[in-house]
């Protein structure tokens, strides 16, 4: 299916929707205009602006509106993230993000019009698969050097074991910790379905459809819910390869418990089809 494509489709699979405007064409996808400290290891606070597809997802409480889960750009008005995410809120997502404790200038709070979750989501079952959700925005997103679009991975793509990647969001620093302000960071190394999967791993409930990344001392944690697990391909493009989905029960790091992510390689159509119906 890829063969015949361009090379900007090759990068963003939906950019039948976004290829024509030409601030696509001056961004492009998965590359960063404040390139990322790709090196740390544990959390840390990421560099301002460098992961540029990661949005805030807020729910309205009152007069004020709350950080719930991340996201990740993929069109200027489509945004991807977790079925488990959504309930009957009302929401609005911030581009251009960075200090959640301050008003810097950049950001971009963005109304949203309509929610497609996946229809095999059961909120009950988050194990058996299909965390996944599309929001499309009221208005387009303008992208610049601090709002960009991420590249999604080809048809059915699946990382090696070990390979790098790094999880972003605004989740707590540990199990019960605080919310941190500015973005975080942390290496998350991918971790083979066939080891995923054994008895005294996740055992059954990790599907093919998923992705495992980190472990131990790394992993997601409440609020990261929904965010990219970002991972740079051979062309030196990040790639949003997860939708960061669950944790154990035991705690956000547990040993042979890494965080689990809905794999997006598996549900490329499934994208492509309801933004171009929507």
């Amino acid at each position: 299916m890829l063969q015949n494509m361009t090379n900007c489709q090759r990068h963003f699979t939906a950019c039948s929707i976004t290829c024509k405007t030409s601030v696509f064409l001056a961004y492009g996808c998965g590359v960063p205009s404040y390139p990322p400290n790709a090196r740390v290891v544990n959390g840390e606070n990421a560099v301002p602006y460098s992961w540029p597809w990661q949005i805030s997802l807020q729910y309205l409480s009152g007069d004020a509106y709350y950080h719930t889960c991340g996201g990740t750009l993929i069109a200027p008005n489509w945004v991807m993230t977790a079925a488990h995410c959504i309930s009957s809120r009302t929401y609005r997502v911030v581009a251009s993000e960075y200090d959640r404790d301050v008003v810097e200038g950049f950001e971009q709070n963005m109304a949203v019009e309509k929610i497609i979750v996946h229809a095999g989501w059961n909120s009950a079952c988050v194990s058996c698969g299909n965390d996944i959700a599309l929001i499309k925005l009221a208005k387009s997103i303008t992208l610049n050097d601090k709002v960009q679009l991420a590249c999604l991975p080809a048809d059915d793509e699946i990382l090696p074991h070990d390979y790098p990647c790094y999880i972003t969001g605004w989740g707590r620093l540990y199990t019960g910790g605080p919310l941190p302000g500015k973005l975080q960071q942390a290496l998350m190394p991918n971790v083979e379905y066939a080891v995923c999967r054994q008895s005294d791993w996740w055992g059954s409930s990790v599907k093919s459809t998923m992705v495992c990344a980190g472990g131990d001392t790394k992993a997601g944690c409440n609020g990261d819910s929904g965010g990219p697990l970002n991972c740079k391909g051979s062309d030196n493009r990040w790639y949003v390869h997860g939708v960061t989905s669950f944790v154990s029960s035991r705690g956000c790091n547990t040993i042979k418990k890494p965080t689990v992510f809905t794999r997006v390689s598996a549900f490329l159509s499934w994208i492509n089809t309801n933004m171009a119906s929507n």
